[in-house]
């Protein structure tokens, strides 16, 4: 490990993001101008939002506080987004704040406080807003959690009862490397996306996965209503959506049919097979045809193909995200195991390639490196939800709910504390939300730019963005730990989360345990000397990063627990700091327990892969047995009225819905609005043509979108991807937010996870002119009297 100097060195402010490293720099003329890091080979386009999102005029300046909550106290507003804010000062602000915790605490118990905070918020390891805040919520007694994430929420309460721990599958499967080396086969359910890879948690450096995708000989099988979602030259099986494990038990039944499954691998390595054999009785290849789209001929092909080959079959993260989301995860390792390849070299089973950048990314030479975060400390609150069970919370509390085996009670929460995301862009049915987020008393929101959680809030903090602030990022298999400089002045009177709450603790008495004494940066000095792993701090603040494994066998450093804590479960918070897992045996998964499963058993109750699972068996749950199954979607009883499948994906112009006013944001809009792809044969049917305003609509809500015309799109889907900042006018969204129409109910009762990838919508042609989009303003703001 060494402190680099890039060969061609940049001058500016270093700095990095979920989307990748960078420098920024003072133009020519005197503007910020944004520097890939020159040791990027691909750098992510989502760079091009960042300085023109930075001084946009839905910046937050000054501290707001909501007129009627100002004037009449804490209470339910059922017009919460409808009324204006009145500017105050950070002295009035906080102390309202500081008095309204104290309140909720004394007269409801912390239980009755939500630390929301569920979201991305900054790559740095410090100013990572969600720890921020629970760290402060910790020291006045606790609160309410979420658990888990949008994005794998079913996935990962199913794999520990599968595999173990859900780590053996998220980090730890086959290297791009490896597998161009050893794979012939990619079966790839929900296809290989490479508008995903840019992004990873804490950061990247080096951008490889795209050229790791385009440089593939392996046949690809692409399994998706989308075809651009793989490389050029793949075999396209457009499927209908949400027949994804149909497809799978039938290709399952395939090779137990034909006897081209591994008997050996089975019998040593897996249980349950006996019962999931039975369970394939009748789902064979003329049974899923119909139900998916694709020729029984074609699955039967597909399962022979797969056998004579080095195959790895991978299911994207987006299938979890639907109605019965644990059955394709399930289905998919199943199907993996009959071939017996999982533990070989790009082989068996992965789950996220293409979802996520550092998803085979090899990293650094030599060991991964775990870095420092800031302590969380101890919650004594025991109540939680599922992540994406906040709307039900708020709107039913009191009410039991299930998960994982166990019964949970909704707390009665008074006092919603977010900061660092926005679950009006993560959550579904944005309609029930709105009513949800009428209930609290107050809501206390931090934030940047006012996006609708902002406009949604009682109470709004102005903070800072990543280039008014310092800090040091790196990604989970990051190959640099960069210094994260301050570049510009805070906008207008923005403060970072760090001071702004340490500013609440020193009005609650809590200030020695929040800040213990140290200041934000004296806090990002502790972080780095605690990791032990690089330079002395000014030589690494100096250079403006350190780079990892430069060659092999080189020691790299690691965070001691005693000093910085050990890092939230993987999903907690989707985009914070979470630990970098060593790969065994080149990446390769379950290489060791394939040599020796007795001698390196699986943490399941059988030490194996469970293709049954008793424990799952034993909760009793209709929408999640004990083996694979394939259910049809409850939506699909609407079919007749809304015969359009909608696919709400992530977007390729922004991650999630930050920077969604940043400049290649904007120029991806049509007519001011999301883009919404329709197969032309379907634009046709309903008078549409490429660039027109479109009202996509259903029972839940609507929304309107601007048309664009793809032949890359099975007949009857349609493609709106989400993060476009919610502008509702009614029920209805005018920027075009598909979680206007997504439903908000669980994936079952094991996960609770969240099923906002898919809904059933009818799309027509928008007569006459469109009202206008108005979330590129700021609300109504009022200066205060006093």
């Amino acid at each position: 490990m060494t402190s680099s100097t890039p060969e061609a060195p940049v001058r500016g402010a270093s700095t990095t993001s979920h989307w990748g490293a960078y420098r920024a720099v003072t133009g020519p003329d005197g503007g910020l101008e944004i520097v890939p890091h020159p040791a990027d080979p691909d750098p992510s386009p989502l760079l091009g939002n960042v300085a023109s999102a930075l001084r946009h005029p839905t910046r937050v300046a000054r501290p707001a506080v909501r007129r009627s909550w100002l004037e009449r106290g804490p209470g339910p507003r059922e017009r919460r987004a409808d009324e204006e804010f009145v500017e105050v000062g950070w002295d009035e602000a906080l102390d309202l704040v500081a008095a309204e915790l104290d309140r909720v605490r004394r007269v409801h118990g912390n239980q009755a406080i939500f630390g929301g905070s569920y979201g991305w918020a900054s790559a740095g390891r410090f100013h990572h807003a969600p720890g921020q805040l629970r760290r402060f919520l910790n020291t006045v007694g606790g609160c309410t959690t979420s658990r888990n994430s949008y994005s794998l929420g079913t996935s990962l309460v199913l794999l520990p009862h599968l595999v173990g721990d859900a780590e053996q599958v998220l980090r730890r499967a086959s290297t791009w490397p490896t597998i161009a080396a050893h794979t012939e086969l990619i079966v790839a359910f929900g296809g290989l996306p490479g508008k995903n890879v840019h992004v990873t948690p804490g950061g990247v450096t080096r951008h490889i996965t795209t050229g790791h995708l385009r440089a593939l000989t392996a046949d690809i099988a692409l399994v998706s209503p989308i075809r651009d979602e793989a490389p050029a030259g793949a075999r396209w099986y457009p499927l209908r959506p949400g027949t994804d494990t149909a497809l799978m038990l039938a290709l399952a039944h395939t090779l137990v049919s034909e006897d081209l499954h591994d008997r050996a691998f089975l019998d040593r390595c897996t249980t349950g097979f006996p019962e999931f054999a039975r369970s394939l009785e009748g789902r064979d290849a003329e049974w899923a045809a119909p139900i998916c789209g694709v020729p029984a001929a074609d699955i039967r092909d597909l399962a022979r193909r797969m056998a004579r080959s080095r195959t790895l079959l991978t299911v994207t993260w987006s299938l979890q995200r639907t109605e019965y989301g644990e059955q394709p995860v399930w289905a998919g390792l199943a199907l993996a195991a009959l071939l017996g390849q999982i533990g070989l070299p790009g082989g068996g089973f992965g789950h996220g390639y293409g979802s996520m950048g550092d998803v085979g990314d090899p990293g650094p030479a030599g060991p991964a490196v775990r870095l420092p975060y800031l302590p969380q400390g101890r919650n004594p609150v025991e109540a939680f939800i599922p992540v994406a069970r906040i709307a039900d919370m708020l709107l039913h509390p009191g009410e039991r709910f299930d998960y994982d085996g166990a019964v949970h009670t909704y707390p009665d929460i008074r006092l919603v504390h977010w900061a660092g995301g926005n679950p009006f862009h993560h959550h579904q049915d944005l309609n029930r939300l709105r009513r949800a987020f009428a209930r609290p008393d107050t809501i206390v929101v931090h934030e940047p730019y006012w996006t609708a959680t902002a406009r949604h809030a009682d109470v709004v903090l102005p903070a800072t963005v990543t280039l008014e602030r310092e800090d040091l990022g790196s990604g989970r298999r990051d190959t640099h730990v960069i210094a994260m400089h301050r570049a510009v002045e805070p906008y207008g009177e923005a403060r970072d989360d760090y001071a702004i709450l340490a500013a609440l603790a020193a009005r609650l008495g809590t200030e020695a345990q929040f800040t213990e004494g140290r200041t934000a940066r004296q806090w990002v000095e502790h972080l780095y000397a605690s990791w032990g792993g690089g330079p002395p701090f000014e030589e690494f603040w100096a250079a403006g990063e350190v780079e990892l494994g430069t060659g092999p066998g080189t020691r790299t450093g690691t965070a001691s627990p005693t000093r910085t804590g050990t890092a939230s479960p993987t999903g907690t918070e989707t985009g914070g700091p979470a630990p970098d897992e060593s790969a065994d045996d080149d990446g390769t998964l379950f290489a060791a327990f394939r040599r020796d499963p007795e001698a390196n058993p699986l943490r399941t109750p059988s030490g194996r892969i469970e293709l049954y699972s008793g424990t799952i068996a034993s909760f009793g749950y209709d929408d999640c047995p004990g083996h694979p199954v394939w259910r049809e979607p409850s939506e699909w009883r609407h079919v007749g009225r809304y015969p359009l499948h909608l696919i709400a994906d992530q977007p390729a112009t922004r991650l999630h819905s930050q920077l969604d006013v940043g400049a290649v944001s904007r120029a991806a809009k049509v007519a001011g609005r999301e883009a919404i792809h329709l197969h032309p044969l379907d634009a046709a049917e309903r008078g549409i043509a490429a660039g027109d305003v479109v009202r996509v609509f259903n029972d839940r809500g609507t929304c309107l979108a601007g048309a664009v015309l793809n032949t890359n799109l099975r007949r009857g889907v349609v493609r709106l991807p989400t993060g476009a900042w919610y502008d509702p006018l009614g029920d209805t969204c005018v920027h075009g937010n598909p979680n206007a129409l997504t439903a908000d109910r669980p994936s079952s009762r094991l996960s609770q996870g969240c099923t906002g990838q898919h809904a059933l919508v009818q799309v027509e042609r928008l007569d006459g002119d469109p009202p206008p989009v108005t979330v590129l303003e700021p609300p109504v703001l009022r200066k205060a009297a006093r």
